[in-house]
């Protein structure tokens, strides 16, 4: 059954569209990812479709009393009401019902003894109990639970920001609504409350439209994707992965046809350029058809972007951290905490919401001062500090100046680059460039924040929540980036992909303050990470036991038979793990964007280095025990 269809939308805040005619269907239990690039008008499709916005043409037609639900990226938020009062705020009769009884009750407790209060909570409790609205109240106490909020009568005037997102989320995911519309809703959820939205939304029988830049979670809950690119719809009945290897298609195909058209372009421009005079209606015609033609190849369709930066030189000293805590009134979030940073480092970050992972990156960056313990820097260490909340900006400033403010030139190695250019490799063309910051979307501040940050020519990145509002595309850039930069990057991330792309070591916070550390990126974390008992501080071990010089004390100088043979054969296989390890990190380069390929590659890669760095440590054991054999036989 078709619940909404969207016929030729249009949309322009200027005199370029944001959206050029795009066409949308909707079928009942369907389940929809919209991507595109930051400022493509995905959040503007939705506020149409919900007719919080108008198009300026189109028409949009729906089934006969179709009801839908819509968290936006902003919500709107009562500040004195309580958590379940503004989740009960919404249009089913029920959920008046019971937010008119929270009301009721909350007056009650103030005034025990009014009878007349007494009697219409006994009025309203009847008619709740009669829709089965306890059933819905439960639900709602659950799914408040499953996403970190368990105050239900705490004031929305006093939580967080990201508090509010998941009061909001809760709202929509406990109506009953036709057609459920969610703008980024894994944005300030943590990776175990993503897994839970995830098996939450797979599990019931909903219609489900969404904007999201998680990718496994578009993998893992739609069916079909909708790309908007340069104001035009792309629809793929299928996958994410599939998705992938569609677009591939269709930009061959573009590819293709691209040339076609430079090559009627040129024969065009031979006769233009012979001086066509517009004479007959024919003339005139072909004319027309060669500024079209003209318009179409000045079109930028492609989605490319790249990194071009400079890198300040870091010295052998990095950052060394001693036994440091911290703790906010008598809350401890991080507890005598040591880690030396090498060169190499690649550090993910995760736990649950508001146990310190911020504040981890504050500590190490310097912009906190811990209460105990002690932080050293090298002296050639500049930090790049990507935060969750933007820098102040004057928001009445030209994009461009935003950028210059940080230089007018960046030197790198392949020479001088101008701030101009940097912009248009990230995106922002000619014409953004002169708009004013307060024109652009959320996601491209994000993206000219995290420009001005790589400019600064850092050699440590710190980055909290780097995903969170940048596309797709930028994203992969930036993964690529990382994976090149020529030092340490530390990154709190609630996205999965993003964390076993780059990351190759995992800390992990748990409701303790404690910091647990893990080999490998986040999948292979979440299967070996313990279960039933509790994570205690720095106690993973290797796969295989390690036996060391020290435990072998006792034991005489000489090889056992099978430490002989493993003498022998230890140097040739070190070299033919590092050969494996070499080939399948070319497979990640060259797999980059197909993420089922690339998760695959990530779990051996790191298998593979954890088996390299047994027989490391075996190879100093026997190189060691032989050399003493030697000596003991020279001394003799």
């Amino acid at each position: 059954m078709n619940l909404l269809s969207a016929e030729k939308i249009s949309k322009a805040y200027s005199e370029k569209p944001l959206l050029n005619e795009l066409s949308l269907s909707i079928d009942e239990f369907e389940k929809i990812g919209i991507i595109g690039t930051n400022g493509t008008g995905k959040s503007t499709l939705l506020k149409i479709l919900t007719g919080i916005e108008k198009a300026d043409n189109g028409t949009i037609v729906t089934k006969n009393g179709l009801t839908m639900d819509y968290l936006s990226q902003n919500p709107d938020f009562d500040e004195k009401a309580t958590v379940l009062e503004q989740v009960f705020k919404g249009n089913s009769p029920i959920m008046k019902l019971l937010s008119e009884y929270e009301v009721v009750l909350s007056k009650l407790n103030s005034s025990p003894d009014d009878i007349k209060l007494q009697k219409k909570l006994l009025v309203l409790s009847q008619s709740v109990d009669n829709q089965k609205g306890w059933s819905i109240e439960s639900e709602a106490k659950a799914i408040l639970t499953k996403l970190g909020i368990t105050d239900f009568s705490a004031r929305i005037g006093q939580l967080s920001g990201g508090q509010k997102k998941r009061i909001a989320l809760a709202s929509a995911l406990i109506n009953t609504a036709d057609l459920l519309i969610l703008d980024e809703p894994t944005n300030q959820l943590d990776n175990d409350t993503i897994d839970w939205l995830e098996n939450h939304l797979n599990t019931r029988k909903r219609t489900l439209l969404l904007v999201t830049h998680d990718r496994y979670f578009l993998q893992r809950i739609c069916s079909r994707i909708v790309e908007i690119d340069n104001g035009k719809l792309y629809n793929y009945n299928a996958d994410y992965q599939q998705y992938l290897e569609l677009k591939a298609q269709r930009e061959e195909n573009d590819i293709a046809s691209d040339r076609k058209r430079q090559s009627l372009y040129r024969k065009e421009l031979e006769w233009i350029s012979r001086g066509a005079k517009a004479r007959s209606t024919k003339q005139k015609a072909r004319i027309e058809r060669f500024d079209q033609l003209e318009d179409s190849l000045q079109t930028d369709n492609s989605e490319n972007m790249e990194i071009i930066t400079a890198v300040t030189r870091l010295g052998k000293k990095i950052i060394e951290i001693e036994n440091i805590s911290k703790a906010y009134e008598n809350t401890t979030v991080i507890s005598e905490f040591s880690h030396i940073l090498n060169r190499n480092d690649r550090i993910g970050i995760v736990g649950p919401n508001g146990c310190g992972k911020s504040t981890l990156l504050k500590l190490i960056s310097g912009a906190l001062v811990p209460d105990k313990g002690v932080i050293s820097f090298g002296e050639t260490v500049k930090i790049g500090f990507f935060t969750q909340e933007n820098e102040p900006i004057d928001e009445n400033i030209n994009v461009i100046d935003y950028i210059r403010s940080q230089g007018e030139f960046l030197t790198t190695n392949d020479g001088i680059i101008s701030a101009s250019k940097l912009l248009s490799m990230f995106l922002f063309p000619l014409d953004v460039q002169w708009k004013r910051v307060f024109k652009l979307s959320g996601g491209e501040r994000r993206r000219l924040y995290l420009l001005k940050i790589l400019m600064s020519a850092p050699n440590i990145l710190l980055l909290d929540e780097p995903t969170n509002d940048l596309d797709i595309a930028t994203l992969t850039i930036l993964e690529n980036y990382l994976n090149k930069f020529q030092g340490p990057v530390i990154a709190v991330s609630h996205d999965r992909y993003f964390l076993d792309k780059v990351v190759h070591t995992m800390f992990v916070f748990d409701e303790n303050s404690i910091i647990t550390r893990y080999p490998g990126n986040y999948s292979y974390y979440r299967q070996i990470k313990p279960v039933d008992s509790p994570l205690k501080k720095d106690k993973y071990e290797k796969t295989k036991p390690i036996q060391t010089i020290e435990n072998k004390k006792s034991k005489s100088l000489k090889f056992t038979y099978s430490e002989q043979k493993e003498y022998e054969l230890i140097n040739p296989k070190i070299a033919d793990l590092e050969n494996e390890i070499y080939n399948i990190k070319v497979k990640i380069e060259n797999d980059s964007s197909n993420f089922v390929l690339l998760q695959k590659h990530s779990e051996l890669l790191t298998l593979l280095e954890e088996k390299l760095n047994y027989e490391m440590d075996r190879w100093l054991y026997l190189t060691d025990l032989a050399e003493k054999i030697e000596n003991k036989k020279n001394s003799l």
